[in-house]
């Protein structure tokens, strides 16, 4: 099942889209889905949300990549505002200036991998099982998006946080395996990418993410967007 918005998919994120399954042919079967996760995290960051990421292994470093990817530049200038840059200046016009000018704009990303003091401290002290559900419930408001990774769908950690997710009124987009394993059934959008072995699913994980975060890239700060 894939929750839509409200929104018609841009031709740019169409075409982006396009140019991914020319390159990857196999992931034609979950272009859909991939076309509408676009339209979701476009959707969320209008309405001033963020996005948490998480997986385990391989997955926990796509994690960080993605917030790396979205944090700063992916491809395109992302220049401050004026409004910011002002007040940088004004505030120090030495120090300040320099930080106007080199300074990007970041979308809202935390990778839920990334925070090793906080992990283990819920590991240690309530359930190693819960290390992202936990920070979903720390993190997560309404309108927020919950990306999770899990090649097999059936990560534990993972399936808990999408779970606290739901109940919080985050969407939850899923990268899987072609089976979706349990997760399926708790994501508003799965992309469940063609492949059983890990190796192979996270191979295509990669330039769906790219192809993710490239989209919202261009829809905010491409030609239209500054």
């Amino acid at each position: 099942m894939i929750a839509k918005t409200n929104k018609m998919t841009s031709p740019e994120t169409l075409n982006l889209v396009d140019q991914l399954c020319e390159r990857y042919p196999s992931l034609t079967t979950v272009k859909p889905a991939i076309e509408e996760a676009c339209n979701q995290l476009i959707a969320c960051y209008e309405n001033g949300g963020k996005i948490l990421v998480c997986g385990n292994g391989g997955s926990c470093s796509d994690s960080d990549h993605i917030v790396g990817e979205l944090m700063k530049s992916f491809e395109l200038k992302r220049p401050l505002s004026t409004e910011i840059k002002q007040k940088l200046a004004s505030i120090d016009p030495e120090r300040g200036s320099y930080l106007a000018s080199h300074l990007q704009q970041g979308l809202p990303a935390i990778s839920l991998t990334a925070h090793t003091a906080l992990i283990t401290a819920i590991a240690n002290d309530i359930d190693g099982e819960v290390i992202f559900a936990q920070q979903v419930i720390g993190y997560g408001r309404p309108g927020d998006i919950l990306l999770g990774i899990s090649s097999s769908g059936n990560s534990k950690n993972v399936l808990d946080a999408c779970l606290v997710a739901k109940a919080m009124n985050l969407k939850v987009i899923g990268l899987t395996g072609e089976t979706g394993g349990k997760m399926k059934d708790l994501c508003d959008i799965l992309v469940n990418v063609p492949g059983r072995r890990t190796f192979m699913v996270q191979e295509l994980h990669l330039p769906v993410y790219h192809l993710l975060c490239l989209a919202v890239e261009h829809h905010f700060f491409g030609a239209k967007g500054t």
